[in-house]
């Protein structure tokens, strides 16, 4: 699977895209047919339930998943998000066994 990481007017460090990479791997075991991912990393201006936001978009076969969550720090964001995308990704393949 092709993951592309994305941070909107800051530089993710390699410390936070080599999680990030680390993450996304594990994820692409519960799909087998996955085309590609990309996350968006960015900080937004709502300092109450946390700025940094993690947007991630992955493309399966026939549908696109999209999961975003924000908190305090990127790496609680992607982990909350591949939770996230972990249940979109059993309903999919619930809908695909039907």
């Amino acid at each position: 699977m092709d993951v592309k990481i994305q941070s909107v007017k800051f530089d993710a460090d390699k410390k936070l895209v080599d999680f990030i990479e680390k993450k996304m791997t594990k994820l692409e075991r519960f799909v087998e047919r996955a085309v590609a991912a990309e996350v968006i990393l960015k900080v937004d201006k709502n300092h109450d339930e946390g700025n940094k936001v993690a947007t991630i978009r992955m493309l399966v076969p026939g549908e696109e998943l999209v999961a975003e969550r924000r908190s305090k720090t990127f790496e609680e964001s992607v982990d909350e998000a591949i939770d996230a995308l972990k249940k979109q990704l059993e309903k999919y393949k619930e809908k695909l066994t039907k």
